[in-house]
């Protein structure tokens, strides 16, 4: 388990865990505490409160009986418009007689009033028959006759429209344009609404009215809660697509680069034949480039050496290797699988971890062979754990990686993970003792301590692990560049353990002065930022987490908070006044 790997893990944890603060986490932060940009809203039936008391933001008195099937609502169409079904309705297979066009317009404002207030009663008793043509046509009449415009008769034309087969999604946001413009806090408008968006594949515009449903009821409508997290997910799904179909692909950070390519224990240069072609020669400037953790360089030899040829079949094999390596870290999981499966023996654990990254656990665990220690220690730092989660295996895991210690006790993650399984397994007392192990058997290397940071952390001995999170980042600025991680281990301890957001923003902002391209260090001070009411940093984090995601699931989790924090943002926005409630929600939730 690389540490990538667990502060990520252990970042989706800080979100998970915050997710009661749903739809209020970037609203609510714009004036106070607020939690993280995701959704839980939660609500009781959609729709189940009668449109005046949504509007006047009043609870419906719980001891009363919910609207539901019958059709009964004061002001007409309920939320749960359905399509009629086959032989229930005749009266929609043809134009109804209303004479309404005949009647004369009263010219006194209280009888055109009255009239409007008839002719919409009408509609209403018309659309609980599901005739929904004639519905709409009172409704019709009711919106011209009526001497002030009424949002009710456009919201509740719209459900005619929404009840029609086939349904006029159009139409639908039409009519509730208009109710809206006359009430900006109609719930049932904006839910209908919302609905017809969705259904025309207007996911942003959709998700926008979503929210706003979910935060004017006041976090009590269950269905609309349910409804954002639908729609955000086709919305961060579909842009994702759109996204990896366009974009060129690249290294992620030298950070995460670094970390995958230190799980690998270090091999010897191949030995060139007697007459080296110059595609073998190239071959080792790709090797050597990689010694020296110049991952641009390395990348850029070995694409040159295969194509200019490479002579030997072990060097094949090796160019082969490196350049599936690179591939697979660009997120070209089918092109790395190519290239590893072709280099065959060297590749075998390597081909393993793309099986991992593509879930075949079968495959993964069956691409190994028993010679080589590395067997016991997949290819990047976290798969073989991961394997071994999916597996609920831990004892098994623990073995594999004593036998790996055994064929090799120079190698220091084998170590380390042996003490995670340990841990994992409850054995507590024994994983510390081995860490302790470690750490005198490793004195130069930083990661014995972060490890080890991390399940202190985990055991909320926070002086302790900010003690050993501190000895790594000592250790890794002897390197350069230094992986940054330990430092942001450090900022997350100091927030979990004092409160202490300035000082995780100066671990994860250093982090960033030295790689820029730190997707863990972009991703914490995103939800730091959320902590403290800075949402227009809070969004540029986000859309920067958006540029740095490696992968799919990467990118749709990035795209989640992205465009759930434009929607929330979007109903500050537009309710301006509601801040100082939000604020006070907040509080309370």
């Amino acid at each position: 388990m690389s540490s990538e790997d667990t502060l990520v893990d252990r970042v989706s944890s800080f979100i998970s865990e915050n997710k009661r603060g749903v739809v209020i986490g970037v609203a609510a932060a714009a004036v106070a505490v607020g939690g993280v940009a995701y959704y839980v809203a939660s609500s009781r039936a959609y729709g189940g409160a009668d449109e005046e008391s949504l509007r006047s933001g009043k609870k419906k008195d719980k001891k009363k009986k919910k609207p539901g099937k019958t059709g009964k609502d004061h002001d007409g169409p309920i939320l749960e418009e359905r399509k009629p079904k086959g032989g229930e309705v005749d009266d929609d297979a043809r134009p109804p007689k209303l004479f309404l066009d005949d009647m004369p317009i009263p010219f006194r404002a209280q009888e055109r009033k009255s009239l409007a207030a008839s002719l919409k009663q009408k509609g209403n008793n018309a659309y609980q028959a599901r005739s929904f043509i004639k519905a709409e046509q009172y409704y019709t009449r009711a919106i011209e006759v009526s001497p002030h415009p009424e949002p009710v008769f456009y919201s509740n034309r719209a459900a005619c429209y929404v009840s029609m087969e086939p349904p006029q999604h159009e139409k639908v946001v039409a009519d509730c344009d208009e109710a809206l413009k006359l009430d900006a806090r109609y719930v049932k408008a904006l839910n209908r609404r919302a609905t017809a968006l969705e259904a025309l594949e207007r996911y942003e515009d959709s998700l926008r009215d979503y929210t706003a449903t979910t935060i004017l009821s006041k976090f009590q409508n269950d269905a609309a809660g349910r409804s954002v997290e639908r729609v955000l997910e086709k919305l961060s799904k579909t842009k994702a697509a759109e996204v990896l179909a366009n974009r060129e692909r690249r290294l992620p950070s030298h950070t995460f680069v670094s970390a995958y390519f230190s799980a690998f224990r270090p091999r010897p240069l191949p030995t060139l034949p007697e007459n080296p072609s110059t595609g073998d020669n190239i071959l080792i400037l790709a090797l050597e480039a990689l010694g020296a953790s110049d991952y641009v360089h390395s990348l850029s030899f070995i694409n040159e050496a295969i194509e200019q040829g490479i002579s030997w079949e072990v060097g094949r094999a090796e160019a082969l290797n490196l350049r599936g390596t690179f591939k697979f870290l660009t997120g070209d999981t089918n092109g790395a699988k190519a290239d590893l499966e072709e280099s065959c023996a060297v590749s075998w654990v390597k081909i393993a971890s793309v099986y991992m990254e593509q879930t075949d656990v079968g495959k993964a665990r069956s691409s190994t062979t028993a010679s080589d220690p590395d067997i016991y220690y997949p290819s990047r730092a976290g798969y073989a754990t991961r394997l071994l989660f999916i597996m609920n295996d831990f004892e098994k895991a623990a073995e594999d990686y004593t036998n790996s210690t055994k064929l090799d006790d120079k190698f220091v993650f084998s170590h380390i993970q042996l003490a995670v399984a340990l841990y994992k397994l409850g054995d507590v007392p024994k994983s510390k003792a081995t860490f302790i192990q470690t750490l005198n058997a490793f004195p130069d290397r930083s990661e014995p301590p972060n490890y080890y940071g991390e399940l202190l952390l985990d055991q909320q001995k926070f002086a302790e692990a900010v003690e050993k999170f501190d000895r790594a980042v000592e250790l890794e600025r002897l390197r350069k560049p230094p992986n940054v991680l330990p430092l942001v281990n450090k900022g997350l301890a100091l927030f979990q353990w004092k409160q202490d957001i300035e000082a995780a923003e100066r671990c994860c902002n250093e982090a960033l002065r030295t790689d820029p391209e730190c997707e863990a260090a972009v991703a914490t001070l995103a939800q730091l930022s959320l902590q403290q009411g800075k949402i227009d940093t809070a969004v540029r984090m986000f859309e920067r987490h958006t540029e740095l995601a490696r992968n799919e699931p990467e990118l749709v989790n990035a795209l989640t908070y992205q465009y759930a924090s434009y929607a929330q943002l979007e109903f500050i926005k537009r309710y301006p006044d509601l801040a100082n409630e939000l604020s006070q929600m907040a509080r309370t939730m």
